[in-house]
């Protein structure tokens, strides 16, 4: 989530050190406005100077308020995270006197696993008991949380918070350290022998920079001038060119001299398996922590079709 505290121009960034929060800060930082990264450990690049790095502790209120690749199976920690610091950062907005919150969330609070082509942000949240993974299920939870703080009077009697949330598709670019390092590292160890799915399923991908925009335009978008338009608000974030996953790793694949899979196997035997690992992640991952290849919201995401275009509202 990013919170913006407007009026003077100064952004306090959570998760700054983050590889799109420090992309979004330093692009704050070159259009002159003062920039906050509050995060547990500094920035593994060289911070700009004049961005302030803050060292903290989003789970821990005091350390929220005083600021102003994680385990996808730790559900305790993804509660926390999700769920509770952003509760930090709302009470933190409010005690503060912070007017605007733009909250980064997930394409995943609409989808579970269900076909979606061409939607839009009129689409309704997917049932919380529907969602497979509770990274999603607390990221709908944290977002219904911000929407529902929408009009909080301040404590300063300034005005109210007013927020919005942008959605982004899976985000890719140059110095990703999430995802693409276990893909490559799949393909190098010869785990990517194979394919899944339908091959004209379609999802969406955003390149970072090409992220960042949407941010800066959301928080304008909340201030007075422009009407507070955003401020209520979910936006789809992403390239706008729909393409199938396995496809869209292709050039990746052969430009590393891999010949690109030509088995094909069924989707229903690959989320079978990604249960199975979910299970033997549940039973022996506080003896043996591990990796899983999959998840089962991962299988999902990969092969069937979550074509989400902006369409509501523009910024």
């Amino acid at each position: 989530s990013e919170m913006v505290k407007a009026r003077i121009c100064t952004f306090l960034m959570t998760g700054g050190s983050g590889y799109f929060g420090f992309r979004l800060s330093c692009s704050l930082h070159k259009k002159e406005a003062e920039v906050i990264l509050f995060d547990m450990s500094p920035p593994s690049l060289k911070v700009p100077e004049g961005i302030v790095f803050l060292k903290g502790e989003i789970r821990e209120y005091a350390q929220v308020e005083n600021g102003g690749h994680w385990d996808q199976l730790n559900r305790k920690l993804i509660e926390e995270v999700n769920v509770q610091a952003t509760e930090h950062v709302l009470r933190a907005c409010v005690e503060a006197g912070v007017s605007r919150l733009v909250y980064t969330s997930t394409f995943n609070l609409v989808f579970g696993g269900q076909d979606i082509e061409g939607g839009d942000e009129s689409l309704p949240y997917l049932p919380l008991h529907l969602h497979p993974d509770h990274y999603s299920r607390t990221k709908s939870v944290a977002e219904m949380a911000v929407m529902k703080a929408s009009g909080t009077e301040l404590k300063d009697g300034t005005g109210v918070l007013r927020v919005c949330a942008l959605h982004p598709a899976g985000i890719y670019g140059p110095g990703e350290q999430r995802h693409l390092p276990r893909i490559v590292g799949y393909i190098e160890k010869g785990i990517f022998c194979f394919v899944y799915g339908d091959p004209r399923s379609l999802v969406e991908f955003v390149h970072v920079d090409i992220l960042v925009s949407p941010h800066e335009l959301a928080a304008e978008a909340l201030m007075s001038e422009h009407q507070h338009r955003s401020a209520g608000q979910a936006y789809f974030i992403s390239d706008g060119r729909p393409v199938n996953n396995f496809e869209f790793f292709r050039p990746l694949v052969e430009d590393l001299s891999y010949s690109f899979p030509k088995l094909r196997l069924a989707l229903s035997l690959i989320y079978f398996a990604a249960f199975l690992t979910e299970m033997i992640h549940h039973l022996f991952g506080p003896i043996y922590n591990f990796q899983p290849l999959l998840t089962r919201t991962e299988v999902y995401e990969i092969v069937v079709t979550h074509d989400e275009a902006q369409g509501q509202a523009g910024l």
